[in-house]
């Protein structure tokens, strides 16, 4: 299992460099933090196993509505890739499960 993410400020196009991530497992505990490199991307988080965890983004620089941004997903096969991105603007947001 690889679990990866990206993040891209929709009024500009660019992706969101330096932005805080936190992977976390269901039971609220911290499994890694990294910032979102030059490109929006984090490639190295730790593969997380199977079961419901959370991603959190330190949104405040782009969103003054959403200073955090959480995404709780469910890893079903350890085998898979799971890439999680986020499509962020000032007043809305989305995500889908990415290839």
């Amino acid at each position: 299992m690889s679990l990866s993410t990206h993040v891209l400020n929709a009024v500009t196009g660019r992706p969101a460099a330096g932005m805080l991530v936190r992977l976390s497992d269901a039971h609220g505990t911290v499994l890694a933090e990294r910032r979102t490199d030059d490109d929006g991307r984090v490639k190295d988080l730790p593969a997380p196993g199977t079961g419901t965890h959370r991603l959190t983004f330190e949104t405040g620089e782009i969103s003054p509505f959403y200073p955090t941004v959480a995404i709780d997903f469910t890893v079903a096969d350890p085998a898979a890739h799971y890439h999680v991105p986020l499509l962020l603007s000032p007043y809305s947001y989305s995500t889908y499960r990415g290839s």
